[in-house]
């Protein structure tokens, strides 16, 4: 059941608004004026508004276009009933953002057919925005305003269930952080984290990554989720190369205790990602054999080292100077990983 305003100075038009909606199972809400129509938006917020144009005081045109101007309230639709039939009039109405245009005497059947339209239309504008805002709330945490704007061009194509897909995992650490904490008193200690984790994450969503979590001074992000990147692999080692490189100029702000150097793993392979977690709190995040080896390769890394695995380096290998580690047995894996150090990219 939806709740319609009917808006209209001849209390006799009103009862004829009043039989074809009830008829259609609706809920009327009556106003005699452009005042009392106003009044009535605010307290009922209906959703769907049909307006007559010639009223003392003020006209339908005058009521649209406060409407119109309003956050809360632009968004309900407006079919204007009026006897004006000129097309100047219609233009005026239409220009001012009502959803339609019918002029008096009208057939009830027409009117119950546009009735029916306007309200499917704001069904499904009503769960669009829906999604926008689930996705707004999603992402806004983990990836940039830009991502999220593209995001929210076109909702529909991100699913936020579980889906298994290729994605970049990228996680960097601070190392020598646990020992250095231990010895700095806990304010100090975390306005040193959260620069690090300040300057990471801006590169990283630079590059385009969706923050997944952090982990104590470690950082874990994603790539290739939630927007598609052909090029997911090199964004990902660009972003480990650009904080690596960052870091002289960094240091300067901190005295030699806090200069600390900064290791990353990545890996590429595919992984389930999506919304995980109870229904009270959920978070967007990747599950799989994927994240576990880019887990192992930043373990693996120090002094400063950049490693990846073999499948992201054969991805890339013409865009960077890396050179072998070896294969490498991980915890929990039956096969070795060949691992490579990135020295730099090329024509960077």
């Amino acid at each position: 059941m939806k709740k319609i305003l009917a808006v209209d100075d001849n209390p006799d038009n009103i009862q004829l608004i009043v039989d074809i909606v009830e008829d259609l199972g609706h809920d009327v809400i009556k106003a005699y004026d452009g005042y009392q129509a106003l009044d009535a938006v605010k307290q009922f917020l209906p959703d769907l508004i049909l307006l007559d144009v010639n009223m003392p005081g003020m006209s339908g045109f005058e009521v649209l276009a406060k409407l119109k101007e309003n956050d809360e309230t632009k968004q309900i639709p407006v079919i204007m009933l009026t006897a004006l039939a000129g097309i100047d009039h219609r233009v005026e109405g239409l220009g001012l953002g009502a959803e339609d245009y019918l002029v008096k005497p009208f057939s009830p059947l027409e009117l119950i057919a546009r009735i029916k339209a306007r309200l499917r239309a704001k069904a499904q504008t009503d769960d669009l925005r829906e999604m926008q805002q689930v996705i707004r709330k999603t992402f806004e945490r983990y990836v940039s305003s830009a991502v999220v704007n593209q995001l929210l061009k076109d909702p529909t194509s991100i699913e936020l269930g579980g889906k298994l897909q290729m994605i970049t995992v990228f996680f960097a650490d601070i190392e020598g952080f646990t020992t250095t904490s231990e010895r700095t008193d806990p304010e100090t200690i975390l306005t040193v984290l959260n620069k690090y984790h300040e300057v990471t994450v801006q590169i990283v969503q630079q590059e385009g990554g969706t923050i997944d979590k952090f982990i104590g001074d470690a950082v874990m992000a994603l790539f290739n989720t939630p927007l598609q990147q052909p090029d997911h692999p090199l964004r990902a080692v660009r972003a480990a190369c650009r904080i690596r490189d960052s870091l002289p100029q960094f240091h300067e702000q901190f005295s030699e205790e806090f200069r600390l150097k900064i290791n990353f793993g990545i890996h590429t392979g595919w992984a389930v990602v999506g919304n995980v977690g109870a229904p009270q709190i959920m978070d967007f995040t990747a599950v799989g054999d994927t994240v576990n080896v880019a887990a192992r390769l930043q373990d693996l890394s120090h002094n400063g080292q950049i490693l990846i695995s073999d499948a992201t380096y054969q991805l890339i290998h013409q865009a960077i100077r890396a050179h072998p580690i070896g294969a490498k047995i991980f915890k929990g894996r039956s096969e070795a990983v060949m691992t490579y150090e990135v020295l730099a990219i090329l024509n960077d």
